[in-house]
């Protein structure tokens, strides 16, 4: 093997070493984003269902938001299947946190 050849493969080897981890953090930085952006808008619902104190339970359900429109069904934005139903939205004091079932 001559040298332009081992020069070639270890410059080949070298790229992807540096691109393959680079393209794999970006690609999951925006599936986070995706997920993070639908979990912010059925918050944002069951906030706003909240403060207009129609939603005073702990648990805010997806189909309680979906019945009273306070908002369109939602799904996943990397798999495009709808969330259960019975997912919900959880509330502790002012806090909010999404909960996904299965």
């Amino acid at each position: 093997m001559n040298t332009n050849k081992i020069v070639t493969i270890s410059v080949v080897v070298i790229v992807a070493l540096i691109t393959i981890p680079t393209i794999y953090k970006a690609y999951q930085k925006y599936e986070d984003n995706l997920y993070d952006t639908v979990e912010k808008k059925v918050i944002e619902s069951a906030e706003k269902c909240y403060y207009e104190s129609i939603c005073q339970e702990e648990k805010i359900t997806l189909a309680f938001l979906y019945s009273h429109n306070y908002l369109d069904k939602v799904s996943n934005p990397v798999t495009k299947e709808y969330y259960n139903e019975e997912s919900y939205v959880e509330r502790n004091g002012n806090q909010f946190k999404f909960i996904i079932k299965e």
